[in-house]
Order: structure tokens, then sequence, then C-alpha cells
């Protein structure tokens, strides 16, 4: 029997649109839900703090090296396949780590997650792109994953507040199974069976390449965070990821069943799109980590309304994904959406540098939240709309591979830099503040620190903005027939899922 990749006759798509959100709001959940945890983990468990980090980055170098060849896979096997073996395998590795007994068995249960994310992330894109082809619903669609993709890690903060403060740090895991078990059934249900990419083959020599130089970059940029950029080990790292990417890139252009074909990233939009995840992931985390820092630590707001403080900007980014991609992405194309997306978040960045000590949240805070709210949503649903549009079917997991990693090498190297500026801003301030309080003098180092990166990361969406503004054509997205159309998958070749 013939399959297909697209569902556009199919009433069921719009429930095939919720599994696949459900889907993915878990992972970006997962990325922030355990932040908040992991000092409760810590107590439970016995770790050291130089252990602690290693909760965060046993998922991040996993999930990051391995994004490239499961979004291939997906195109090789069939999206189905991978989408609910993902999900599958994610859900038991949060059981295993919500039962968690000692710092291995939870730090390996946190790499097993990555590997899963991995593998779901680029299916659940890529199973959108190819489910919504007609240009309207597609912008309809995207809004909503949009949404949901932007505001997840702000409201993972808020759920692991909570689940922390009233419950365990062990449901910050096991409330993934809750995610998973509703998308599982949805995907067994729902979406129909997927054809495999009909004579390819798997580039082994561009997967091992890739996958070495992602898992280079991500470790070179943790040990920055964690230890130093002046020591060794992380220039190595560095230098041995960005080597292994070029060598990725030349050979991807000899091979002949290439990892990430250059047709996909070699289209302006495209790989503007690529370009604005990177910059976003880069960005973000000013909002994400150090914002929270200061509410936690300098205005002593608990976890739980920290998170509950975001959820204006999480409004906002719902409101600024559909309306960008339903009313103004097929008017307008993703230039101007991506543009002004960007300048709001660096707007709102700089509007932050006017914090205080003492500052109150009507006066300081809720008005840059509702602006990178707005931001936000422009820009998620138009980047991953845009950076799928266009490619066939044969590559839609891959592409969507693309936006993911380059959110998630954008998020290491966030977290590496801005750490690094806010440490050494605070170490100037006290070395030239020596008089007053000394607890004092330490909230207004912080403070000076917070606001060092907020104006670096007003810099950072500026400059994003320019460099992706000038690379985006101008102009509706157009997507080609060849393109859009599935792809015939001959009676030999296709196997269902």
């Amino acid at each position: 029997m013939a399959t297909r990749d697209t569902t556009t006759g199919d009433s069921r798509r719009w429930l095939i649109l919720v599994v696949i959100c459900v889907a993915y709001l878990m992972i970006t959940l997962d990325a922030t839900v355990m932040n908040l945890a992991l000092p409760s983990a810590q107590h439970a468990l016995g770790f050291t703090n130089t252990d602690r980090q290693w909760i965060v980055t046993a998922y991040s170098l996993s999930f990051g090296s391995l994004l490239l060849f499961c979004g291939r896979l997906a195109d090789l096997i069939g999206r189905k396949v991978t989408f609910l073996t993902g999900l599958t395998g994610f859900a038991v590795a949060s059981a295993i780590g919500g039962a968690s007994v000692n710092f291995a068995m939870l730090v390996t249960a946190r790499a097993c997650q990555g590997v899963f994310a991995a593998l779901l992330a680029p299916s659940a894109l890529s199973l959108l792109a190819t489910t919504f082809t007609d240009a309207k619903e597609r912008g309809k669609a995207f809004g909503v994953f949009g949404s949901v993709a932007a505001s997840g890690a702000g409201l993972g903060l808020l759920i692991g507040g909570s689940l922390t403060s009233y419950l365990s740090w062990r449901w910050c895991l096991y409330v993934n199974l809750v995610f998973a078990g509703t998308a599982l059934t949805g995907g067994l249900l729902l979406v129909p069976r997927q054809s495999k990419t009909p004579g390819a083959r798997l580039d082994i020599p561009g997967v091992a390449l890739v996958s070495g130089g992602m898992f280079c970059l991500v470790y070179g940029f943790s040990n920055a965070a964690t230890h130093s950029w002046h020591t060794s080990s992380t220039w190595s790292f560095l230098a041995a990821g960005v080597a292994l990417l070029i060598v990725f890139a030349a050979w991807q252009t000899r091979a002949t069943y290439p990892l990430l074909p250059p047709r996909v990233v070699l289209d302006r939009n495209r790989g503007s799109a690529y370009l604005t995840m990177l910059v976003l992931g880069t960005g973000i985390y000013g909002i994400l980590l150090f914002l929270i820092y200061y509410m936690q630590v300098s205005l002593g707001y608990s976890a739980i309304i920290s998170g509950v403080a975001l959820l204006p900007m999480v409004a906002l980014t719902a409101v600024g994904a559909n309306v960008g991609n339903t009313k103004l992405l097929p008017r307008y194309g993703p230039k101007p959406l991506i543009g002004v997306g960007l300048l709001l978040n660096a707007a709102s960045m700089a509007w932050l540098t006017a914090i205080g000590v003492h500052s109150g949240y009507a006066s300081h805070l809720l008005g840059p939240l509702l602006v990178i709210g707005l931001g936000m949503g422009f820009i998620y649903g138009a980047a991953a709309n845009t950076g799928t549009t266009g490619v066939k079917p044969s590559d839609a997991g891959v592409a969507s591979a693309s936006l993911s990693a380059g959110q998630q090498l954008g998020g290491a190297l966030g977290t590496a830099l801005l750490n690094t500026i806010a440490a050494s801003a605070t170490t100037t301030y006290l070395a030239s503040h020596r008089n007053g309080p000394p607890a004092q003098l330490l909230h207004l180092a912080a403070v000076h620190g917070y606001t060092t990166v907020f104006w670096w990361c007003s810099a950072i969406f500026a400059a994003g903005a320019v460099i992706c503004g000038t690379l985006l054509r101008p102009g509706p997205l157009t997507r080609p027939a060849a393109a859009s159309a599935p792809e015939p998958a001959p009676q030999a070749a296709t196997t269902p899922s």
C-alpha cells in the first residue's frame, strides 16, 4: 500500500497538531523544569556542586550532538516511527531519572533523555511541516506551534517551581510521563503511516563528523561556563568542534547521500532561519537565567512567584506567534517579522537595564516582559515555518533538526558567554566599590552583573536583526510545487511505520 506524507485533506490534521505540540512542549519544558529542582535533587542524592552541572550538561550534550543524525534518520525510516520511539524512550528515561537513587543513575537518565529528545524534536517539527502544506493552514499551525515552542521554557520554570515546592523534585521528571503518554496515544491513533525515503543511504562519515563537532562545541561552551575560558580543555574542544564542522561541510559537497544536503542550508531564507535560532538561543538566556536570578536573589521572589511573573511574557508570545503566522507572514514574509521580533527583543533587554536592587514588578519588569513576549512570538513561528518551507519531504527531518541544532548551540554559547560576562562585571564592581555594608555591596554588584548581561543580550539581538534581516529575501514565502508535493514512494521501497 502506498503511504503518504501529507494529510491536507484529513480532518484529523488539527488533532495531529495538538499531539505534536504536546510532544514538543515536553521537550521545551525539560530544558528548564529541572533547573529549579537541582538543589533539592542534590540534597537528596548527595552529589557535589561540580556534579550538579552535569545534570544539565549531560542532557544538552546528547541532545545537541545527535540532532542532525536523528533528523536524517526520521527522513530515512519514517517520521512516525522516530516520533513514537522518541516519545517512548523519553518517557522511560524520565521514569528512571525520577526514581534515581544516586548521581550516576540520574545523570545517565538525563543523557538518555537528551538522546530521545534529539529523535523526537525533528520528528515532531517535520511531521508538522509535511502535515500542513496549504499556505493558510500552515500559517495557523506554525503560529500555534511557535507559541508552544517559545513559551515552553518559561512554563518549565513555573511547573518546576510548583512541583518542587509542593511535591518533590522527582515529579519534575515524572511529569513527562503525562505528556508522553498523551502524545503517544494520539500518535498511535492519529498520525498516518509515513514513507521511507526510497533508495537513500545514511551518510556514516557525515554522522561521525557533525555529531563529534557538535559534541565538542557544546562541551567546550559548557566547560567555559563552569570553569573558565582560559582552560586548555575549553579551547581544545572548541577548536576541535570547529575543525570537525568545517570538514563536515566540505564532505557534504562530495557525499553521495549527504546527511545535510547543501540545498537545504544554502537557500537564503532557510539559512537565515537557522541563524535566527542560533541568535535567539544565545540571547534568550538573559531572560531564562539572569532575570530569574534577579527575581529570586535580589527581589526575594519564590520559585513559583518567579514563574508566575513570566506568564505575561508567555501570553504575549502566543499572541505574537498566532498573529504573525496567520496575518503577517502570508502577506509580508519572514523578513519584517524576524527583523522586528529581534529588534523588540533588543529593546526589551535594554529596557531591563533600568532595574535596581528594590525595583517593582509593575514598574520595571512587566513592560519589558510584554515586549520580549511579542518579539519571541514573531520570531519562533516565522523561523520554524521559514526553515522548513520549500524543502523536499525527504529533507523535512534534517531541515527541522537544523532549527533545533541552531537553538541548542546558541543556548550553550549564551550560557557560557553570559555567565562569564556577569561574573566579570560583578567582580569589577566589587573591586571598585569598597565602601558600604558588605551585604548591600553584594546586591549592588549582582544587579550590575545582570544589567551588563542585559546590555550584551540587547547587542546580540540587534546584531541578529541586522544580519538576519539583511539575508532574508523580501516578500512572502514561496513553496515550489516540487518541494511541497508529497514524494511518491515505490511500492517495494515503502514500509509502513
